[in-house]
């Protein structure tokens, strides 16, 4: 279990009432005489987000009152609860009937008590919620897990989060589960046909590579995780403004959401051959970089003119999806932070996904609503597909006209997948601009959680 968990049943543990305008005048009624006096006195509203620490005589903490909006409410944030651990003093609580999910409202609160911490002291926060009955604390302390590594790993800045860090990331997971990893780096690439990997993270000191985690029985169902491993992102030879390039750490934030995902999926044990592929690059400046209008022939053979240096994601995606493909596994899953159109579209809390995969599609949505992972899925236009045309390659890694840039990387990358039976591709943010319940403002795991409830109700 999760250090931030106790068992449930705790007979220490302070009560934390959840009230709605609706429940409030019932749940007063229930408190005692003192307690029900001092919430008249102090004001208490409930207002969501709202609390009261209610006293016991002697001074101790008898309860705490905690506003949330009602169930039927479409604004109704189910991680609300993620605000408690930066508002309540030392001890540990228990929830009094949460309304609507208790699982979320205790995953909300785990998530809204990360730190990071390793450039700096952090006030210790020594608050914990004794786990509410019924629900599977071990599930909830690897999901946890696996989402405070990614946000660990993304919130790294790139000196100490270049590509051999990443790899170093990769090799410690691989040996907590017993998995085993290849790597091929450096001019390795080229000799096994990487060559757009090569090409993308060449000009940077530390070697390019691309990361291979196998784990599972290699008879059970193909899953094949890719994460766009960008440590830093200065735009190559078409340079970024220094605005666009302040948040370029969190450019691997595919990379770490997919270990993450991997973690969550080895930990609990799933029925599945689990094969993570991240190609793990800086995209750097120097006489060696790859230049605007350079061609080159990609893995799977198609040739690629580069349109812009700055789109260099879905070329390192390119080639470990064709990598993928090789294996023609029952589901390949990428994620990376692609597009800023991905953005202006949905914004930063919202990722687009794309898939042909009907089925997929609506489970996966299903899910995402579930668990509080939100995702909205965006069409493989396929008239889009002629705005990849080059005139001296078979295709380009940007569209003409500027128009659906989310949409076309998606379509860009379609290109390099054939033999999968289903694959899934997600245009994620991987950062909270500012601060929200659960989701403290940094480094965010986007549709991790999503595709593990996905993929732990097929292959349980």
């Amino acid at each position: 279990m999760h250090p931030i968990f106790a068992a449930p049943g705790d007979p220490a543990a302070i009560p934390i009432h959840f009230v709605t305008p609706a429940s409030w005048p019932a749940i007063a009624s229930g408190l005692d005489a003192a307690s029900r006096a001092f919430a008249t006195a102090a004001g208490f509203e409930a207002k969501a987000g709202r609390h009261l620490l209610l006293p016991a005589p002697g001074g101790a903490l008898a309860g705490v009152l905690f506003a949330i909006d009602a169930d039927d409410n479409p604004a109704r944030d189910p991680f609300l609860a993620g605000r408690l651990p930066g508002l309540l003093p030392q001890g540990t609580y228990r929830f009094v009937d949460p309304s609507g999910d208790g699982r979320l409202a205790a995953l909300a609160f785990a998530l809204g008590a990360y730190q990071f911490a390793r450039y700096r002291k952090a006030e210790a926060r020594q608050v914990r919620l004794a786990i509410p009955q019924a629900v599977d604390g071990e599930d909830l302390a690897r999901i946890i897990e696996g989402v405070f590594l990614a946000r660990d790993l993304i919130n790294t800045p790139a000196n100490d989060m270049g590509p051999a860090e990443l790899e170093a990331a990769a090799r410690q997971l691989a040996e907590r589960h017993g998995a085993a990893v290849a790597v091929t780096a450096g001019e390795d690439l080229i000799a096994n046909n990487f060559p757009l990997v090569h090409a993308v993270g060449r000009a940077a000191k530390g070697a390019p590579r691309l990361i291979d985690l196998r784990w599972g029985d290699d008879g059970a169902p193909k899953v094949t995780l890719v994460g766009k491993g960008v440590c830093f992102d200065s735009g190559g030879l078409d340079i970024k403004p220094d605005s666009a390039m302040l948040l370029m750490k969190k450019d691997m934030g595919g990379a770490a959401s997919v270990l993450a995902l991997a973690h969550m999926i080895m930990a609990r044990g799933l029925k599945l051959r689990l094969r993570v592929l991240i190609p793990a690059v800086e995209n750097a400046i120097s006489g060696d970089a790859f230049r605007p209008r350079d061609v080159y022939r990609s893995r799977k053979g198609l040739t690629v003119e580069v349109g812009n240096t700055d789109a260099e994601g879905r070329l390192i995606l390119a080639d470990a999806l064709a990598l993928a493909d090789e294996e023609a596994p029952e589901l390949v899953v990428d994620m990376g932070t692609l597009t800023g159109a991905a953005r202006v579209a949905l914004g930063p809390d919202l990722p687009p996904f794309y898939t042909h995969d009907e089925t997929l599609a609506a489970a996966l949505a299903r899910h995402a609503g579930a668990e509080n992972d939100p995702l909205w899925r965006l069409p493989l236009w396929p008239a889009y597909d002629a705005m990849l045309d080059s005139k001296v390659a078979d295709l380009s890694n940007i569209g003409t006209g500027g128009f659906a840039g989310s949409i076309i990387c998606a379509l860009f990358l379609n290109r390099f997948v054939a033999a999968a039976k289903s694959w899934l591709h997600v245009d994620i943010y991987a950062w909270t601009p500012s601060a929200k319940p659960g989701r403290p403002e940094g480094g965010e795991c986007q549709a991790a959680r999503a595709v593990y409830a996905y993929l732990a109700a097929r292959y349980t």
